[in-house]
């Protein structure tokens, strides 16, 4: 696509996150949201308004490109007949959205024959619009991101997220008690997309997880990668379920080898 065109979707969904984002905080039901179902366990809370929010911007987008194949967290996969995907996650952070705390994301990326070309990431709460076009770098309220230049351990600050099996948690807080002595603290904040953001901007030094999906980091990877840093699993991997991790460049080798020798792409007690 033109340069014209990739900057056509990047205006889309912008405007698109923003008018999800609004109309997530004017409806949000006083008291919290009704709990319509559960997935993997009663902690994994899926609310009326997240599926209102991904119907929402599939409506928006296909008004205006209507042959786009989608893949969202609450309805899956939707072919199209386009070279374009849109992967979105209406309300990544329920749980924080349920609570009224703030750190809660619209994320939407535009593919085109499966590279992420756009990425887009509104924190309603916090005023903040996260974009990035392959290419063309990353920004926070049109303002250019740049990822830390912090290089050792001991001085960074990690961001991480945690499952909600309880097997899964048991192993991912044996993890933790190898990292936390050897970085300068750990923050939890509860939005795969959000902590990545702030590994773009410089706000944490590196985040790792285990168990994220594509439509959590689609656009979170582009920001991370346009603002100078590196997003994989272990040992050269895709970043996905099995691991994801983001740091600055300087930062990623250190971070990656410590977490590999804490044996991190495991559930269980064992």
């Amino acid at each position: 696509m033109s340069d014209q065109s990739v900057s056509s979707l990047l205006e889309l969904a912008v405007a698109t996150a923003r008018e999800t984002g609004r109309m997530l905080i004017d409806k949000r039901p006083v008291g919290g949201p009704d709990v319509v179902q559960t997935k993997s366990s009663a902690t994994d809370i899926v609310t009326q308004m997240d599926q209102s929010a991904e119907r929402l911007i599939r409506e928006r987008i296909g008004a205006v490109r209507p042959y786009d194949a989608f893949l969202g967290e609450e309805e899956g996969s939707s072919t199209g007949t386009s070279e374009i995907r849109w992967v979105i996650d209406p309300i990544d952070g329920t749980v924080n959205y349920l609570y009224d705390l703030p750190d809660w994301a619209v994320s939407i990326a535009a593919e085109i024959n499966g590279e992420t070309v756009v990425g887009v990431v509104e924190i309603p709460r916090r005023g903040e619009t996260y974009t990035a076009v392959k290419g063309r770098g990353a920004f926070l309220n049109g303002m250019p991101l740049r990822c830390s230049g912090e290089s050792t351990l001991a001085q960074a600050l990690v961001a991480t997220g945690f499952g909600y099996a309880r097997e899964r948690r048991v192993h991912q807080a044996k993890v933790l008690t190898g990292v936390l002595p050897n970085v300068r603290d750990i923050r939890r904040g509860g939005a795969c997309s959000v902590d990545l953001c702030a590994v773009a901007a410089g706000r944490v030094d590196g985040y790792y997880e285990r168990g994220v999906q594509a439509w959590d980091i689609a656009a979170g990877r582009l920001l991370v990668t346009e603002a100078g840093g590196r997003i994989e699993g272990l040992d050269g991997a895709a970043p996905g379920p099995e691991f994801t991790i983001a740091a600055g460049a300087d930062l990623f080798g250190p971070l990656h080898d410590l977490l590999a020798g804490l044996d991190p792409a495991q559930d269980g007690e064992g």
